[in-house]
C-alpha cells in the first residue's frame, strides 16, 4: 500500500464538491484537508488537528519539499469586520473584460498604510519577472493583474530576520512556519476574505513585504471564488518569482510534482490524474498513444529530450517523468514541452482566444461597426451566415454591410472566429479550448 500524503507527500488537489462528498472540512467557505483523528460525543480528540498540506522550497534551485502545517481557524467577528473595511482594489494590468480574460489577484501582507505604492510597484515587479517565463511571454495578452491592498499596523512579516520575531499583519505572513525556516504560510481564511474583492480571482499570489528567500504553495483547497491553490512569496527576493512559476504549474496546469523521495520506494498505485506523470515506459506511451506520446524525442526547452524518466510523483521508482529537469522538479528550470502545453491549455481555461468590443446581446445595423480584440498570432476570420468573407482576414474591425450582409430586410448573422494554431499544444482535446466564436444578428 502506498504511503498516505503527509509528510512529505503532499494531498491531491480536489474540487468543491468532491471536498464536500468525501468529508473535506470547510473553513470559513474555503476546503481544506481534514485529519485522521475520530471525533466523540465529548468533541474532536485534542490530539488531532485539521491541517492543510503545503510546498516549499529551501533555497534557490533546490527541489521543493512537502509539510503539513495547521489549517487556519475560522475568523472571529472583529477579524471579517476589518476585512470589510480594507481591500480596496487597484488595477495593475488591464487587457480586457474580466470575464475573457485570466485574472491575477495579488495580496500584500507586511505593507503599511503609507506603504500601498509600494506594494502597487512590487507586484508589477514581480509581474514581470513571472511573466518572463515560457509559456507566460507569449500570453501576456490573456492577463490581468489585481493588486488588493491588505493593511498591516507593521511593515515586514514575521520571522524575519529572525525566528523571533514577530510582526501584527493583516494576513499574519510568518516564516519558520511549523518550525520551517524557509516556508512562509498564511491565514488562508482571510486570504479568502480579501481575494473575493475581486471580480474574477483565478490565480492569487500572496506578497509578504520582505527580502528574506521563501515561500509555500496551498495546492490541497479548493476556493468557492473559482481560484485553486494559493501562493506566496516573499517581495523583494530575486529568486522568488521561480517560486510562483512553480506553484502555476500546479493551480493553472494541474501538473504532478515530478521530484521524489527516496524513502517513497516503488509506487504501485493506479495511473495518475495529471498529464506530467505516467506509470508507462516511453515505448509503452507511444503504443498505446497515452499521455505526452506526441512529443517524445522531441528536444524540450528545460534540456534533454522528451522520453520517460523514472523518478516523479514523490515516488523514486514505478513512475516516470517527461524531462530529467524541469520547474516542476527543480526551480530555476523551464517548463517541458508536456508543461508548456498544460499551461498554455490552463491559461485557455480561463481566458478567451475572442473578446467582444461590440456586445453580442444587441442586435447590430448592417452599417454599424464591429470590432473584436484578439492577441497576437491569432487566426481570426468572419462569417456571414455561415459563409466566409475571405476580404476580412484578420480585421479586427468590420462593417457587416462591406462583408455582403444584403439590404433585404431580414436578420442575418455575422460570425467572427478565432483559433490560436501555436505548435505548443498536440492534443486535440486541449486545442479545442484554443478556438472561440461570437455572433451578431444584423439587422437593417
Amino acid at each position: 500500500m502506498p504511503p498516505t500524503h503527509r509528510i512529505p507527500g503532499r494531498a491531491r488537489r480536489t474540487s468543491l464538491g468532491a471536498a464536500l462528498a468525501t468529508g473535506v472540512a470547510l473553513t470559513a467557505g474555503l476546503a481544506v484537508t481534514a485529519p485522521a483523528g475520530t471525533a466523540t460525543a465529548a468533541g474532536p480528540d485534542p490530539a488531532d488537528r485539521r491541517t492543510q498540506s503545503v510546498e516549499y522550497f529551501t533555497g534557490p534551485g533546490a527541489h521543493p519539499r512537502q509539510a503539513e502545517v495547521p489549517a487556519a481557524e475560522p475568523l472571529s467577528t472583529k477579524e471579517r469586520a476589518a476585512i470589510q473595511g480594507d481591500g480596496d482594489v487597484v488595477p495593475i494590468v488591464q487587457a480586457g473584460p474580466t470575464g475573457s480574460k485570466l485574472d491575477v489577484v495579488f495580496i500584500g501582507d507586511g505593507y503599511t498604510a503609507s506603504q500601498q505604492e509600494d506594494f502597487h510597484a512590487d507586484v508589477r515587479a514581480k509581474w514581470a519577472k513571472v511573466s518572463a517565463v515560457e509559456p507566460y511571454t507569449s500570453y501576456k495578452s490573456l492577463f490581468n493583474v489585481w493588486a488588493v491592498d491588505a493593511v498591516s499596523r507593521q511593515s515586514g512579516v514575521s520571522g524575519d530576520p529572525t525566528s523571533g520575531t514577530v510582526k501584527d499583519t493583516a494576513l499574519g505572513s510568518a516564516f519558520y512556519c511549523d518550525g520551517i525556516e524557509r516556508l512562509l504560510c498564511v491565514d488562508t481564511n482571510k486570504v479568502e476574505s480579501y481575494a473575493k474583492k475581486a471580480a474574477d480571482p483565478d490565480l492569487v499570489i500572496v506578497l509578504a513585504n520582505s527580502t528574506k528567500y521563501g515561500g509555500a504553495g496551498y495546492n490541497d483547497i479548493t476556493s468557492p471564488s473559482g481560484y485553486d491553490g494559493i501562493a506566496t512569496a516573499s517581495s523583494d527576493n530575486a529568486q522568488s518569482d521561480q517560486v510562483l512559476v512553480h506553484e502555476t504549474g500546479h493551480s493553472l496546469g494541474k501538473l504532478a510534482d515530478e521530484y521524489w523521495y527516496d524513502e517513497y520506494g516503488t509506487y504501485t498505485g493506479a495511473e495518475p490524474w495529471e498529464t506530467n506523470t505516467s506509470k508507462r515506459t516511453a515505448a509503452q506511451l507511444t503504443a498505446q498513444k497515452k499521455k505526452w506520446y506526441r512529443w517524445i524525442g522531441r528536444t524540450s526547452p528545460d534540456g534533454g529530450t522528451v522520453g520517460a524518466y523514472e523518478g516523479g510523483g514523490y515516488y523514486p521508482r514505478g513512475l516516470y517523468r517527461p524531462t530529467q529537469n524541469s520547474i516542476m522538479r527543480t526551480l530555476g528550470r523551464e517548463f517541458n514541452l508536456p508543461g508548456r502545453e498544460a499551461m498554455i491549455a490552463g491559461f485557455h481555461r480561463h481566458a478567451s482566444v475572442l473578446t467582444p468590443v461590440t456586445p453580442t446581446d444587441k442586435e447590430v445595423r448592417r452599417d454599424a461597426k464591429v470590432t473584436v480584440r484578439v492577441a497576437d498570432g491569432i487566426r481570426l476570420r468572419w462569417y456571414v451566415d455561415g459563409r466566409e468573407a475571405r476580404q476580412a482576414r484578420g480585421d479586427s474591425t468590420v462593417s457587416p454591410r462591406a462583408l455582403g450582409v444584403p439590404a433585404d430586410g431580414r436578420t442575418h448573422e455575422l460570425t467572427a472566429r478565432a483559433t490560436d494554431r501555436t505548435p505548443a499544444v498536440r492534443d486535440p482535446k486541449l486545442r479545442r479550448l484554443l478556438t472561440a466564436s461570437l455572433t451578431w444578428r444584423v439587422t437593417r
